[in-house]
């Protein structure tokens, strides 16, 4: 459900602004023959702009010119707002194709992880690289420092996050904190949702394995130092907080000695583990749902609908 939220008020941010700055240029266009108007306003600022000198066939008028101009700033703000998810995109699939080619040459398999790929790296490092051609890969470091049930406790985290896709979860706030790096409200957003996203795939792997061997797992990986998970990847121990730093990656690095909003957001997770919250109640559940759904509708609904 928060995670939802996040979404909600991300995408609500998105067509608030955009719907703010073309509702300036629309308004009153319900009424009759405005349209037409701002059709034949349009036309003569083209003619203008295109230098051909045609004569004006209506006064041109200071609130025309400011509605134009309202209309072309939220077409191009909307057209950047998708340039930068698609150039987001782009760059976590480049991220992505070359750290499978590397695993193709450099990885190799082994019994104690089943289904997942071995780099032989002295430090410790488990993660997950998403997509069609999905890989679990754990370095030699994590085979030797973590037991077998742990080891499985982190491949069913793992495994969570590729039946999951929570890449795409992270994708828009990844998108978002490239657009803006500046924000603290970017960075927050982003190191929010990668720490919802961690503590969802331990929730889901918990189904599978005991809470205390993922836990573990968890604080032995934190304590060893600090592997780092490649960009477009999803790591095991994951610290959100360095995933704001690191805007091309999916989730950031292991957490290291030094750093203590990482060992925070790494404690939280393992308290959590060993001690579940209680559920959302019903009605709390059913509020949250309808906020959600409210921060989406409310932008689109008052830029269609007529005031």
């Amino acid at each position: 459900m928060a995670i939802a939220l996040w979404q909600a008020l991300g995408l609500g941010w998105g067509l608030a602004t955009v719907g703010a700055i073309t509702g300036l240029g629309t308004l009153g266009l319900h009424e009759g023959g405005r349209l037409s108007s701002l059709a034949a306003d349009a036309g003569q600022a083209v003619w203008m702009l295109a230098g051909l000198g045609r004569p004006a066939s209506r006064p041109w008028s200071l609130a025309a010119g400011l509605r134009l101009f309202a209309l072309g700033a939220g077409t191009v703000l909307l057209a950047v707002l998708c340039w930068i998810l698609l150039a987001a995109i782009a760059a976590v699939m480049r991220a992505r194709h070359r750290q499978l080619s590397l695993l193709g040459l450099l990885a190799h398999g082994d019994p104690k992880v089943p289904g997942a790929l071995v780099v032989d790296h002295p430090a410790a490092a488990a993660y997950c690289v998403p997509g069609l051609r999905s890989a679990i890969v754990f370095s030699a470091g994590t085979l030797s420092l973590l037991d077998q049930a742990e080891l499985a406790a982190v491949l069913a985290h793992e495994r969570a996050h590729l039946r999951a896709r929570h890449d795409l979860v992270l994708l828009p706030f990844t998108a978002l904190l490239r657009a803006f790096r500046w924000s603290a409200t970017a960075r927050d957003a982003n190191r929010e949702v990668a720490l919802l996203v961690e503590m969802l795939a331990d929730d889901r792997a918990r189904r599978h394995r005991p809470a205390r061997e993922l836990a573990t797992a968890l604080l032995r990986v934190g304590a060893a130092g600090a592997g780092v998970a490649p960009a477009g990847a999803l790591a095991a121990a994951a610290a959100a907080s360095e995933n704001a730093a690191r805007p091309g990656a999916a989730s950031g690095q292991l957490p290291a000695s030094g750093q203590p909003a990482a060992s925070a957001e790494l404690a939280a997770r393992v308290i959590r583990l060993l001690r579940p919250p209680p559920g959302l109640p019903a009605p709390a559940a059913v509020l949250v749902a309808a906020v959600t759904a409210a921060l989406v509708i409310t932008p689109v609904a008052a830029l269609l609908l007529p005031i």
